[in-house]
């Protein structure tokens, strides 16, 4: 075969071949046409390449140089065309674009329950005149339960009641030796009075303030605990202050949160760093017969005011402190607190 009859052929199957490859109109139509000019047994490429054969012994350096042109212009080509059809241009099975449909709105998220409660109560308690304060997760046994009146024999200091980080959770024994220093051994906080310490330690009287965080206790999930939870812990320290200023501060406190006029009512109890101590339960007004656990409260017991350096003949007060989840449950009547933490978008998009 000559040489100018080689290379027209050439030139005839380049153009084809790209022009074939950019009218391809969907993924089908581009198969059958590299088929028809790259397949393996019997493309156009392949039967060009078998000419190369017939070509003159002295033109084939020319004859291969142009061959191997025209093939990588017609793969140039394919890939191309596969580029496009794969990006929606021109794919008949693409779905057509409508410029007059509505566009989509973007889905917006929210708060979740726990922080709009949280948000609540900092508002709420900031209008009764009490400051938000924060402190470590990570505590020591000083502020954790020894400044708060918990001697080393209470069961409150347990291992197995508490995440001990050094010493106690390492040996197994109990929390810290009589000898020990208590600043030493680290737990997770098993409660937000720390951060009441911490603020008396650096603060002179008047003191009025609300800590809120996460606390953890080694606690089996249900539907009113969990082993990590957010507590809010209310603190007054002045002269004369009274059990009436604290059920004064709960009632209002209670009827800003749910909306509706409550009762509060006291019941003797128990708590280390109180004294005296009570829980306090709360009811609405037209329900008095329907009384419901609120949280526990009293007057801070004189060896915590003399552990941060008050003089409790001279200053007194009260703490309180509440559970978020369960003030969060009951705002919305939740019968299951786990339900916060499932992650559940269909339970989160309710608030």
């Amino acid at each position: 075969m000559a040489l100018d009859e080689f290379l027209s052929q050439l030139d005839e199957l380049t153009d084809a071949a790209c022009r074939a490859f950019a009218e391809a109109a969907d993924s089908e139509q581009l198969e059958a046409i590299r088929i028809e000019y790259v397949g393996a047994k019997s493309g156009r490429l392949k039967n060009a390449q078998k000419g190369l054969g017939s070509v003159d012994k002295a033109d084939k350096p020319i004859a291969g140089k142009r061959f191997n042109e025209t093939k990588q212009a017609v793969e140039a080509a394919y890939e191309e065309a596969k580029q496009r059809l794969a990006g929606g241009g021109g794919d008949a099975s693409a779905e057509p674009f409508d410029p007059t449909e509505p566009g989509r709105p973007p889905v917006r998220g929210h708060l979740h329950p726990i922080t709009q409660t949280i948000a609540d109560l900092k508002d709420i308690m900031g209008r009764l005149g009490f400051s938000v304060t924060e402190g470590p997760e990570i505590e020591d046994e000083w502020h954790n339960f020894q400044a708060l009146n918990i001697p080393l024999s209470h069961p409150a200091r347990d291992p197995l009641d508490n995440f001990y980080l050094a010493t106690a959770a390492a040996t197994g024994d109990a929390p810290a030796s009589q000898n020990a220093d208590p600043k030493d051994t680290l737990l997770l906080r098993s409660q937000t009075s720390t951060v009441q310490i911490r603020v008396m330690e650096e603060t002179k009287p008047p003191v009025r303030i609300i800590s809120l965080g996460r606390v953890y206790r080694p606690d089996t999930a249900d539907a009113t605990h969990y082993p990590m939870f957010h507590q809010v812990e209310g603190l007054m320290i002045d002269r004369n202050v009274s059990m009436a200023d604290l059920k004064s501060v709960l009632r209002l406190f209670a009827t800003s949160y749910l909306g509706e006029d409550v009762h509060i009512r006291f019941r003797p109890s128990f708590f280390p760093f109180t004294e005296p101590s009570v829980e306090a339960d709360m009811s609405r007004h037209d329900a008095e017969d329907e009384w419901i656990e609120f949280g526990g409260a009293g007057m801070v017991d004189p060896n915590v005011l003399r552990a941060v350096g008050y003089d409790p003949d001279e200053y007194c007060g009260f703490a309180f402190g509440l559970g978020v989840e369960r003030l969060c449950a009951r705002r919305h009547r939740i019968q299951d607190i786990r339900e916060f933490y499932k992650n559940d978008i269909r339970f989160l998009q309710q608030f």
